[in-house]
């Protein structure tokens, strides 16, 4: 840091913020431009990408075509799939998908060299692209980090957590965010969120402790505009463990042929649904969590997958025996854990917010793909395609230089402020969400989780330095600042999830409402800005500190 500035200030041409496979794909598009990539996490890759064992969806194989996934896409959607955003993305993630087989990528193929094709809930056809077996993220996500490492013209910052945008005149101008040695403001016309989810919001989750919704946040403090904050997905077939997060038993081993059995070892899902195993996921994670609400367990038989694909599920029996299980002897105990998050910030097909120099893509955004219900494996296609899209756009798009801007200030938390009291902050929040917003809702225990979450911001919110006392000797240290800043961003995103579940008073794909148990016909709102939140709350300790010049 120099001695006339509180931190230390980077230029860039373009600053893209998050390591998983939508921020890698828009930074390795954007070569050769000067672009910095920032990740909380110590090196690539990071996020959710690289836990994905399912695979990615795209209509490559023999008489299947773009317009049958995106028939599908929008079918899983349960009537909030934007068609024409959905006919693009497998478009696009068709070509894509063949290009990354033509480059070589290692993906599963047979012996004449096509690629290996499996079958997941609510597909109508075998279309689900695997490398590594059922370690297709991390396969990806590797070859992808190795590739950016080799690239020149980008700069990774790791350890680094964006914290919030600079705006001047509503337009972006950079980021402050808190590395290791304190903070840093990286100036730049152009930013591209792709920080991922916010499962790691919930108490019960299977994404990696990063995923504590920055980006929304982020984009939210702003003022961005967002849509369709309560539809998170809940995955039906976490081991039932006790970790954080929880491993996941991948859709495709349903695809394969594995079976659900109740206490007594009998399929139940045929009751459920026609698809029976293969029914969309909010179907099945809601048959599941009712038996385990009641106190009964539920049981995944992989066996006749493990048979069906022998070699097929590696990451699978690895993490099975990692807790002491064997799918090969008996029945996987699962139930469903916070997985996958709809909504996000609202963009284009271009990946343009509503904030002049602001992008997004892969989960933190809301494209209008999803609807209220993911169809399975769509998750790491929708950050090819818009990380490669967001590129393209930022290339071609002229901004002017930045206007001249005064040095803004970076919140402070005092520096008696420890890891046991933003523990005890973050377990509460993240117990008050999973609660009140979890699998099934309703309207008292939304409210519920409502003040529990007001009251926990407005704490945390008194952890701040006063005006004036902000000299160093009185500031937290970075690691203390980042563990502030993920409480803080895990609150806000759970109060605008809240929100948005009281305000949609019906039950639609993965949104379910137990007070209001049929979908309503009526157009409800989808979108929503902070301020919105600020009407109905009445009071945002500290979420709406973004630095607007």
């Amino acid at each position: 840091m120099t001695s006339s500035t509180p931190y230390d200030v980077r230029d860039a041409e373009v600053i893209v913020v998050g390591s998983g496979l939508a921020g890698m794909t828009a930074a390795l598009q954007l070569a050769p431009r000067a672009v910095t990539l920032i990740t909380k996490t110590a090196g690539l890759p990071g996020g959710s990408s690289l836990y994905a064992q399912g695979g990615i969806a795209a209509a490559v194989g023999p008489g299947d075509r773009p317009e049958d996934h995106a028939a599908d896409t929008v079918a899983a959607g349960a009537g909030l799939v934007d068609a024409a955003m959905a006919a693009l993305l497998t478009r696009d993630g068709a070509a894509q998908v063949r290009r990354l087989l033509d480059d070589g990528l290692p993906f599963d193929r047979a012996p004449d060299g096509s690629p290996l094709l499996g079958r997941e809930a609510a597909h109508g056809a075998a279309r689900i692209v695997h490398a590594g077996g059922d370690a297709t993220g991390r396969t990806l996500v590797t070859a992808l980090a190795d590739r950016l490492r080799a690239t020149p013209s980008v700069r990774v910052e790791t350890d680094a957590f964006a914290v919030d945008l600079v705006l001047r005149n509503g337009r972006v101008c950079g980021l402050l965010a808190c590395h290791g040695q304190g903070w840093v403001l990286h100036r730049a016309p152009r930013v591209i969120l792709a920080t991922g989810g916010i499962g790691a919001a919930f108490a019960r989750t299977t994404n990696p402790a990063e995923a504590t919704g920055d980006g929304l946040a982020i984009a939210a403090r702003a003022g961005a505009t967002l849509a369709d904050l309560e539809f998170v997905q809940f995955h039906p077939t976490a081991l039932a463990v006790d970790a954080d997060p929880v491993p996941l038993l991948t859709e495709a081993l349903r695809g394969a042929g594995a079976l659900l059995l109740d206490r007594q070892g009998r399929r139940f899902m045929p009751d459920e649904h026609p698809l029976a195993e293969l029914a969309p996921r909010d179907v099945v994670a809601r048959a599941i969590g009712r038996r385990v609400a009641a106190g009964e367990p539920v049981f995944l038989d992989l066996r006749p997958a493990l048979a069906a694909k022998p070699g097929g599920f590696p990451t699978v029996l690895a993490l099975c025996a990692e807790h002491g299980l064997d799918p090969v002897a008996e029945p996987m105990p699962v139930a469903p854990a916070a997985h996958y998050h709809m909504g996000g910030v609202v963009t284009d097909a271009d990946g343009r917010t509503s904030l002049d120099g602001l992008w997004a893509c892969g989960e933190v955004a809301c494209t209008g793909v999803h609807g209220a219900n993911r169809l399975a494996s769509n998750s790491l296609l929708e950050a090819l395609v818009f990380g490669a899209r967001v590129a393209r756009d930022v290339a071609d798009r002229p901004l002017s230089p930045l206007p001249p801007f005064a040095l803004p200030r970076p919140p402070t938390v005092a520096a008696d402020v420890g890891h046991a009291l933003l523990d005890a902050i973050g377990t509460e929040a993240r117990t008050a969400l999973y609660d009140g917003a979890g699998l099934v809702r309703n309207g008292l225990g939304l409210l519920a989780a409502r003040r529990k979450l007001d009251r926990l911001a407005a704490a945390l919110d008194m952890l701040r330095c006063e005006d004036g006392d902000s000299e160093n000797d009185l500031q937290a240290p970075p690691e203390i600042v980042r563990q502030w800043g993920e409480a803080r961003n895990r609150l806000l995103v759970g109060r605008l999830v809240v929100h948005a579940a009281l305000a949609r008073e019906e039950s639609r794909g993965a949104h379910c409402r137990s007070d209001h148990p049929l979908p309503n016909p009526a157009s409800l709102s989808r979108t929503l800005t902070l301020s919105e939140l600020a009407g109905t709350a009445g009071h945002l300790p500290g979420d709406a500190a973004c630095c607007i010049l």
